[in-house]
């Protein structure tokens, strides 16, 4: 494994479990914890963005480029990741077992379809 993986690795899964707990914290009233978690969830993006900028910066790649083909799949890719939480909700909180295991299913085929949408078919 290459150091910048590594170091990616390591960034990315610290700030992505401080987004996960800065959200939980904010968005079960049971935590009583709003404020702090709007704060660590804050950090927990921030350190993703960090984590990309230097990722980029160790392997000399440039950023990506604005444009509507980019900023189509970033669009696409948001939608994917609620339909998914939209289907873990149904499951989890209002106990819908059967279309929330539906939708979900569409959340994940739609993430699966970004690798074809992103990386091209040879």
């Amino acid at each position: 494994m290459k150091k910048s993986s590594f170091i990616a690795l390591i960034m990315g899964t610290v700030s992505g479990v401080l987004f996960a707990l800065g959200m939980c914290m904010a968005l079960l009233p049971e935590w009583n914890a709003f404020s702090e978690g709007i704060v660590l969830g804050s950090l927990g993006l921030v350190g993703g963005i960090a984590t990309f900028l230097i990722w980029c910066k160790m392997e000399h790649k440039k950023m990506p480029a604005l444009n509507a083909k980019n900023l189509w799949r970033g669009i696409y890719t948001t939608v994917a990741v609620l339909v998914l939480g939209l289907g873990l909700c149904m499951c989890l909180v209002w106990q819908q077992i059967i279309w929330g295991t539906l939708v979900g299913m569409l959340g994940i085929v739609m993430l699966i379809a970004l690798i074809p949408m992103i990386k091209g078919i040879k």
